[in-house]
């Protein structure tokens, strides 16, 4: 067999990182020049993702080899799985990268990998790849290194120096489900590479006796990505989970990604992939820990099952099972309450605070600010306006959900 050339290389190697969901893509295949003219909005192993001052930058997403030692029964790319196989060398990778970068298509890399003959090597093969870019060939890009867990903790050390974000991936919500799903892999073990990370984070931002600060170590932090729907988690499973890795381990992101059906799959999954309306309502969740001051429990408190409403969002879903709060007097209520308004958002709610100073907020200013009033009628009290009985009403979930559609047959 011959060897593989680096672009079909790439093609594997790139389709493969696609489960990654801590870089999210917002390509499109309508506008690709391999079917002729001139550019790509989306060509293979390019992503996009945000930087935390707004600004959208292209990555290369790629995977260093999709050969893996491990069996984990969730991934595509398990020692098991029957799927076309490559590797890149450290060389490649960094050649790939410049010559993206030369040509304006990327502003940084995404590396991930499988794993190779062992943990210390696959980590050690990533950190020689970012160190050949950073010091040998000068390279100011972005780079986002997915860490191994199982890696000597040197190597994670040595990698965080090089990468502006490290990630380490939980997998899965619960641990019970890592030891059946995945048996190589311990979920004590990632909690440990996690709390390494936040400790290195931690120590390179103080300075010695001689004032003198440490080198930089991962400046933009760590995340990590979770498997929904391979297991039987609920929804508030998944938010306590991801409340504690806030807490614990000072992650800037949690990325819920879906789980896809794979071939030959174990008995132990779901033959159909969870709706993608979860994935996004357990994102809209987790923004509502992390800037609206929600607790988990209380989310997922909203519907007994522990399940999101898939039809509405969780802030109006709080705020439908939770009407003896409402109607607020906007007059008086507390920053912390009107976060808690569905309609409003954290701009609106610093516009409302600022405005109340000067006098009366009245329905017309609120529509100035930005709030969506159609969501907020129900439950704010205003000078010219009260909603009366419609905040008891018992049709109000239905005047959010959306109308019911007939199921096609064909």
């Amino acid at each position: 067999m011959a060897p593989r050339t680096l672009q079909q290389k790439l093609a594997i190697l790139s389709d493969a990182a696609k489960y990654d969901a801590s870089c999210a893509s917002s390509g499109t295949t309508r506008r690709d020049s391999r079917d002729g003219g001139i550019g790509s909005s989306g060509g293979m192993g390019i992503c996009h993702a945000y930087t935390p001052d707004g600004r959208c930058i292209s990555l290369l997403k790629i995977l260093m080899t999709n050969f893996c030692i491990f069996d984990c029964a969730y991934c595509i790319n398990r020692v098991s799985s029957n799927v076309e196989r490559a590797r890149f060398t450290p060389e490649e990778v960094v050649t790939l990268t410049l010559e993206f970068y030369r040509r304006n298509m990327i502003e940084g890399l995404f590396l991930s990998s499988g794993i190779i003959r062992s943990p210390d090597q696959t980590m050690g093969d990533m950190v020689r790849i970012a160190r050949m870019l950073r010091v040998d060939n000068g390279f100011k890009g972005y780079i986002h290194l997915k860490t191994i867990p199982d890696a000597a903790p040197e190597l994670v050390a040595e990698a965080g120096l090089y990468a502006d974000r490290l990630s380490i991936n939980i997998e899965l919500p619960q641990d019970a489900s890592l030891r059946e799903l995945a048996p190589e892999k311990r979920p004590e073990t990632i909690r440990a590479a996690m709390a390494d990370v936040r400790l290195s984070r931690e120590a390179a931002k103080e300075k010695s006796h001689s004032g003198k600060r440490p080198p930089r170590f991962a400046p933009a932090g760590q995340s990590t990505q979770m498997i929904i729907g391979a297991d039987a988690a609920t929804d508030r499973d998944i938010l306590k989970t991801s409340a504690n890795l806030y807490s614990g381990y000072d992650l800037k992101r949690v990325y819920y990604s879906a789980f896809s059906p794979i071939p030959d799959a174990s008995a132990a999954l779901p033959l159909i992939k969870p709706p993608l309306m979860r994935e996004h309502r357990l994102y809209q969740a987790d923004w509502l820990m992390r800037f609206y001051g929600f607790e988990a429990d209380e989310i997922g408190a909203a519907h007994p099952s522990g399940f999101l409403d898939l039809a509405i969002d969780p802030k109006l879903a709080w705020a439908l099972a939770n009407r003896a709060q409402f109607p607020v007097d906007l007059a008086r209520a507390s920053r912390e309450m009107l976060l808690r308004v569905p309609g409003f958002g954290t701009k609106t709610v610093t516009r409302i605070l600022a405005a109340r100073r000067n006098g009366p907020v009245r329905y017309g200013d609120l529509l100035r600010m930005g709030a969506i009033m159609s969501k907020a009628q129900p439950f704010v009290t205003l000078p010219d306006w009260h909603p009366g009985a419609l905040t008891d009403s018992a049709g109000l979930r239905a005047r959010f959900a959306p109308r019911p559609e007939q199921l096609q047959l064909l």
